[in-house]
C-alpha cells in the first residue's frame, strides 16, 4: 500500500489525496507537522533530501517527492492523463505553470494568513504576492472562458493541480468573486465522481 507523508492543510498534499481517492487506490496517511519542523529531521531527510512534503512511498524504501511528479506517476495510463502527445504536453504546461506562476503567490499567502495566522507579521510580503497571484488567476480565467477543463475539455491532473490552491485562494486574501469562469470550473471539479474535500 502507498504511504503518503503529508501535512493535511497543504494543497500540494491534498492534490495527491484527491487523485488517489478518485483512482480508488488505498493509501496510508502519515502526518508530518511542517510547523514543528518534522520535515527537516534526519529521518525525514532520508525520504526527501529537500525536506518538503508531500512524499509518496511507492514501496518500502522507494520515495517520490514533488506533488506534480507524484500526480504524473499516479495518473499515467489512467483517464486522468491523456494519451495524445500534444495534450500530454499541455498537461505538463499547466503543471509547470501551477508551480512557477500560481503556487508561489497564492499558496504562500494562504500559509502566512490561514495556517500560521501571522497576517500582521507578513503584511508587506502578502502585499507583494497579490499582483502575481491575481495575474495567475487572470490567466486561468481567460482560458476557462472557452474551456470546461484545462486540457482537451476533460478532467485531468492539470485540473487537480490547479484546483488544490485555487479553491482556497480566498484563505490567502484573493477575491475569487472577480473570476466567474474559475468559480464555474471549481463547481465542475466538486461534481466529479469520488470528489473529496480538503
Amino acid at each position: 500500500m502507498f504511504k503518503l507523508y503529508e501535512f493535511s492543510a497543504s494543497g500540494n498534499c491534498y492534490k495527491i489525496r484527491l487523485l488517489l481517492t478518485q483512482l480508488e487506490i488505498p493509501f496510508e496517511r502519515i502526518e508530518i507537522d511542517i510547523i514543528k519542523g518534522e520535515s527537516r529531521t534526519p529521518e525525514f531527510l532520508q525520504k526527501n533530501l529537500n525536506g518538503r512534503i508531500p512524499v509518496l512511498e511507492i514501496e518500502p524504501g522507494k520515495y517520490l517527492p514533488e506533488s506534480n511528479a507524484i500526480l504524473f506517476y499516479l495518473s499515467e495510463g489512467t483517464k486522468f492523463f491523456p494519451t495524445d502527445r500534444w495534450e500530454k504536453a499541455q498537461v505538463m504546461q499547466w503543471l509547470f505553470f501551477e508551480q512557477y506562476s500560481h503556487e508561489p503567490y497564492i499558496a504562500t499567502s494562504r500559509y502566512w494568513i490561514s495556517i500560521l495566522g501571522k497576517v500582521e507579521e507578513y503584511q508587506a510580503e502578502i502585499q507583494q504576492k497579490q499582483p502575481g497571484g491575481y495575474a495567475a488567476l487572470a490567466v486561468m480565467e481567460k482560458h476557462l472562458e472557452n474551456h470546461q477543463f484545462f486540457v482537451g475539455d476533460r478532467y485531468s491532473i492539470a485540473d487537480i493541480c490547479l484546483f488544490a490552491y485555487t479553491h482556497v485562494a480566498d484563505e490567502g486574501g484573493f477575491n475569487l468573486q472577480l473570476f466567474p469562469a474559475i468559480q464555474n470550473w471549481l463547481e465542475r471539479i466538486k461534481n466529479q465522481p469520488l470528489y473529496t474535500s480538503m
